[in-house]
């Protein structure tokens, strides 16, 4: 073999490498990338109850922003995605009624925030609620959040739980966007 073809032989092994090792890199860039969106940026959620209804039905499934409350706090109003406090191996979904710091009646199937006169306007319901509707008089802890499903009549949420209320730092995001079914695909909000 000549040394022309011995040194056309190398380049062409070293080409083959060259690209094996492009694929390797791409592939794990993908996979680093995919790891760090799914890990930092979105959560994925299923839904097994119909606790959410009509806002969420039974076996959707939802894309939750985790960065949504890098810069500023859950909202009343806000769906969020967070770890169940009375076991923390299971995600939920709810409704931030109560925010840090207030107080929240509900007396005869009416929310009032903070001894207001006005109940609190829940245009969301599933329908007119009619079981659980109170007493309860709950005061939400600093850097805590009252939450309750918007099918209030067939919910387990905060007037049940022996740990009442969601810390922030067990906040898993905001709920943003349905993507299954398909037919109902499209943000929540």
């Amino acid at each position: 073999m000549s040394e022309e073809s011995a040194m056309q032989k190398r380049r062409e092994e070293e080409s083959v490498i060259k690209e094996a090792l492009s694929w390797v890199i791409t592939i794990a860039l993908a996979v680093v990338a995919a790891l760090f969106i799914k890990n930092y940026v979105i959560i994925n959620a299923n839904i097994p109850s119909g606790s959410m209804e009509n806002t969420i039905m039974t076996g959707d499934r939802l894309f939750g922003n985790r960065l949504a409350y890098s810069r500023k706090t859950p909202e009343r109003g806000d769906i969020i995605i967070f770890k169940f406090p009375d076991n923390e191996e299971e995600n939920y979904v709810k409704r931030v009624i109560g925010l840090p710091g207030e107080t929240v009646e509900i007396i005869d199937a009416q929310i009032y925030i903070n001894g207001s006169k006005t109940p609190l306007e829940e245009d969301y319901l599933k329908e007119a609620w009619t079981v659980a509707t109170g007493p309860y008089y709950f005061e939400v802890p600093e850097d805590s959040y009252l939450v309750l499903g918007d099918n209030r009549n067939n919910s387990w949420d905060a007037r049940y739980w022996d740990n009442t209320y969601v810390t922030s730092e067990k906040i898993l995001g905001k709920a943003v966007f349905r993507y299954y079914p398909i037919g109902e695909a499209g943000s929540l909000y």
